[in-house]
């Protein structure tokens, strides 16, 4: 999938085309072969990070001013995070990442995480995004996304639609994925 996106991207950059920085979304379609052309707006940002804590970006070639070679260095506070991104965590590693919709997750030690799709218009209501939690905890706060559009976290026993909570989702070893809802206490 990565030697695809970056023929996309050498084709486009060949061709003229040229990518835009600094657009207002990122998009793709999971469903479709043909992968969608990449886009280099970050989607969000590490607000916190503590122990082994990485983030490998599928579009390093693109955003290689932002991201270390082979972007799989140590992730730190202020790093920023786009679609197509592997978030993942040690044993002694958390982060916390806010996205441009107000969406805040907080990924646990020993988890896996992918941003498989993030499209966001604060005017818009046709906003969506995917995450794939594959192992690990994690504990969330839906923004605008949820709201105005269709949020879905993937786990590996099913998806879920996400329509504003905060829930927290744990996936075992085993493959066993307990999913629980939080509540505020007033």
């Amino acid at each position: 999938m990565k030697l695809i996106r970056t023929a996309t991207l050498l084709v486009a950059l060949c061709a003229g085309g040229g990518l835009s920085v600094g657009q207002s979304s990122a998009q793709t379609n999971s469903s479709s072969p043909q992968p969608a052309a990449l886009d280099t707006s970050a989607i969000g940002k590490v607000m916190t990070a503590e122990g082994t804590a990485r983030i490998e970006h599928a579009a390093s070639v693109v955003v290689q001013a932002n991201a270390p070679a082979g972007g799989s260095d140590q992730a730190k506070a202020g790093d920023l995070v786009y679609r197509g991104d592997l978030i993942s965590t040690g044993a002694d590693g958390k982060l916390s990442i806010s996205f441009a919709d107000g969406t805040a997750f907080n990924v646990s030690a020993n988890a896996r995480m992918e941003v498989n799709e993030f499209v966001y218009d604060p005017k818009g209501h046709a906003n969506s995004s995917l995450m794939s939690l594959s192992k690990g905890t994690f504990t969330f706060i839906a923004g605008n996304v949820a709201h105005t559009g269709d949020m879905k976290v993937d786990t590996p026993l099913g998806t879920m639609g996400i329509r504003g909570t905060a829930p927290r989702v744990e996936i075992l070893e085993d493959g066993t994925v307990r999913f629980s809802t939080l509540v505020e206490e007033k």
